[in-house]
């Protein structure tokens, strides 16, 4: 059984940083795809970034030159660092993993997917 599991989230000041980390468990994504989305209240889930296992990387606009995804293929984890983080990145993230080679932005695009991190970025 496959498990991603997400830890890092809280809250944080606006201009802070965060690091998320996302755990896989039960296979490897090496070859694959792993990523994170966000859903913020009343919104719709939305890609965030997303790397393949020869560390290749998407961002969304929105988040291009804050945040950077990394993973240890060896562990099998996918990070999130989030800088300069902005109150409208506040939003429950959701880590995704999937076998296919390069990475998708579209939900329906990955087979997995964690319970979730909130991140609340307020002052």
């Amino acid at each position: 059984q496959v498990q991603l599991v997400e830890s890092g989230g809280g809250l944080v000041q606006p201009g802070g940083s965060l690091r998320l980390s996302c755990a896989a468990s039960g296979r490897t994504f090496s070859p694959g795809s792993m990523g994170w989305f966000r859903q913020a209240p009343g919104k719709e889930r939305e890609f965030v970034a997303a790397i393949n296992w020869r560390t290749n990387e998407y961002y969304a606009d929105s988040v291009k030159g804050r945040f950077t995804i990394s993973r240890d293929n060896a562990k099998n984890t996918v990070f999130l660092q989030m800088n300069s983080l902005k109150p409208e990145d506040t939003a429950v993230y959701y880590c995704a993993a999937d076998l296919r080679p390069y990475p998708g932005t579209l939900h329906r695009d990955y087979s997995y997917w964690g319970q979730g991190t909130q991140v609340t970025v307020s002052s």
